[in-house]
């Protein structure tokens, strides 16, 4: 498991191969949180979220969950850690950017990530019809 420490390090050096035009309008900037949320359709404790693009209140700010990294990815070094936390920042910036140019079709991430949420809501109704409950 990575420190807290190098865990914040891996992020701000990712946020520095992105160019300078991504973080327009990204008031509240990145943030780091040691916290590990579940999302509220979650059915237990098999799904975190990662990170989050959040606008409010005229903020749009993108949120790093530590403690989610470490509950899903335990072992990762600092190599794995980075090949990991650059997805899932690059997610989030995907988000932003949407926001920002108005995308909400059937392409944009909005739309994958509700198709990925049904999916999991599918399988797990799956796993329960099958189960006798």
């Amino acid at each position: 498991m990575i420190s807290s420490v190098e865990y914040s390090r891996i992020v701000s050096d990712l946020m520095d191969e992105l160019p300078q035009e991504f973080f327009r309008e990204l008031s509240g900037g990145v943030i780091v949180s040691e916290a590990a949320p579940i999302p509220d359709y979650a059915r237990g404790d098999d799904l975190f979220t990662m990170g989050q693009y959040q606008y409010s209140a005229g903020i749009r700010q993108i949120v790093m969950y530590r403690g989610s990294f470490d509950r899903v990815y335990p072992y990762a070094d600092a190599a794995e850690a980075k090949k990991l936390l650059r997805g899932i920042l690059r997610h989030e910036f995907r988000h932003h950017l949407e926001y920002l140019g108005g995308v909400h079709n059937s392409s944009s991430l909005e739309a994958q990530d509700e198709r990925e949420k049904q999916a999991y809501l599918a399988r797990c109704e799956n796993n329960t019809s099958g189960s006798g409950r």
